[in-house]
């Protein structure tokens, strides 16, 4: 045995990998595709990843002048060839998961997380409508240990419920991907555009383009918990010429903080107090801070907090008497002169808002409102090796004294996983290092992982090998 599958023999719970990632065949897949989807679909899969092809195709000087990002370049196992066909092969990984210590695996795909990006609008949907086809049938002989996601394109509401209804609907796919951070064109005079790169990130929640509510009011319906994988790599303060690793190095925790950020501040988890979000692959460290701030900016920047700073409640005849005591006599004289400071607290001095409370769509009342909002309603994807894991469940240390949801994700097929074999000891380190308890690691790979998709869907595990688990988890109070 594997000391995976010795260290699974151990425990008294199952194991899901919320996070797995399977390594696409294109040579099949595009074929299947181009049969289900026709040319359009054939054409999403060719401009797909073709921002990496231009990278590794410029040299270190070319990418600098451009300024295109050095994109990842030998990012599937070799070495381990075994390795390498379980990513590729299904059935290879269905025979595997023992040896893993896996007893249910939701799988992501790798080059299919780009389709969703495709700015062509009918190549777009064609070629996410097409590979949703292909994980369908693929998977489907493994449905009792293995379920693939599904890739949903998010551009507008409609496309995405288009998407969404028949993944979910017709295909009988139960995860999603959804794309986030969609740049939207820049609307301003073009010699402004040499300030920035002419598009703005639409991170779907907060001042989006569109109103997203549709599409999480389809998502309570279909019973899917919308999840985010998208990453920020060659993005903003991420777009080193010839360091792969500055740009990688966090990028996930970014991109997810936004979309988290968004969806927090513009209400979606109030208005949808049923439906469980997760951001994957980006650690919970970020959400940790992420959770600390929200509270502590609430304070100062709600209607009440911003009584302290509003320019109506300045006593200008106290500041000019102190200033005559203390300010000395040219300090005196500016204040004398209204020179400097102000009363007025006109539309002019807020950008013209008019709703001032950053969260008023949350209609928080105390502080205890952010647990429904945020902690019940947000899961983190986590990978195995990662020492800040133990973040989530230190309740000395986050406010209000929770416990933060952390899901497992093994990333097998990727080229961080140098042994399958050795993900769950690595995530088992942390109990081993007193970094967290028997019970937590219960959590973060099981119980976690089954409410995540299980409360939105009760019927989530049906039909699979850890279903009985998994019915007496969602019938626990916690």
């Amino acid at each position: 045995m594997t000391d995976a599958a010795t260290l699974r023999a151990s425990l008294d719970h199952p194991v899901i990998d919320a996070d797995g990632h399977w390594l696409e065949y294109w040579p099949v897949v595009r074929e299947v595709m181009r049969k289900v989807g026709g040319d359009a679909a054939l054409r999403a899969t060719s401009v797909g990843g073709k921002n990496v092809q231009l990278s590794l195709g410029l040299t270190k000087e070319e990418r600098r002048r451009r300024n295109i990002p050095q994109e990842a370049f030998w990012g599937a196992p070799t070495r381990n060839t075994r390795d390498r066909a379980t990513a590729m092969m299904p059935k290879l990984l269905y025979e595997r998961l023992d040896e893993f210590g896996l007893d249910f695996a939701v799988m992501y795909p790798t080059g299919g997380l780009g389709l969703p990006r495709v700015a062509d609008d009918e190549a777009r949907i064609a070629g996410c409508r097409a590979f949703n086809t292909y994980c369908a049938e693929a998977f489907e002989p493994f449905a009792d240990r293995m379920t693939p996601a599904a890739v949903i394109p998010m551009h507008t509401p409609d496309e995405a419920i288009e998407v969404l209804e028949h993944a979910v609907g017709e295909l009988g796919l139960k995860v999603v991907y959804m794309n986030s951070l969609i740049e939207r064109p820049i609307e301003q005079p073009p010699e402004q555009l040499a300030h920035n790169a002419g598009y703005w990130f639409d991170v779907l929640g907060l001042d989006s383009a569109y109103d997203y509510d549709p599409v999480w009011q389809k998502c309570r319906e279909l019973k899917i918990s919308p999840s985010f994988h998208k990453g920020s790599r060659g993005r903003g303060l991420r777009i080193s010429p010839a360091n792969f690793t500055f740009n990688h190095i966090g990028h996930f925790a970014a991109a997810g903080e936004a979309v988290c950020k968004a969806l927090f501040l513009g209400g979606v988890t109030q208005r949808f107090p049923d439906l469980n979000f997760a951001f994957l692959e980006g650690g919970v460290g970020f959400a940790c801070l992420l959770f600390a701030d929200l509270i502590g900016h609430w304070h100062i920047r709600n209607s009440e907090g911003l009584q302290a700073t509003d320019p109506a409640n300045l006593d200008i005849a106290l500041l000019e008497d102190l200033a005559e005591k203390y300010g000395g006599a040219e300090m005196a004289a500016a204040i004398k002169a209204g020179k400097g400071v102000s009363t007025n607290n006109g539309p002019e001095t807020t950008g013209q808002l008019e709703e001032l409370d950053d969260y008023s769509r949350c209609d928080i009342k105390t502080t205890e409102d952010f647990k429904s909002l945020f902690v019940d309603r947000f899961y983190f994807g986590c990978e195995a090796d990662d020492p800040a894991n133990s973040w989530a469940f230190n309740e000395s240390n986050n406010p209000l004294n929770v416990k933060l949801k952390a899901l497992f994700g093994s990333d097998i097929g990727h080229f961080d996983v140098a042994d399958m074999a050795h993900v769950l000891p690595e995530a088992h380190e942390l109990v081993e290092d007193d970094k967290i308890t028997p019970d937590d690691f219960k959590a973060f790979v099981f119980s976690n992982p089954a409410r995540f998709w299980g409360e939105t869907n009760p019927d989530f595990f049906a039909g699979t090998r850890i279903a009985e688990a998994a019915t007496v988890e969602l019938a626990t109070n916690r």
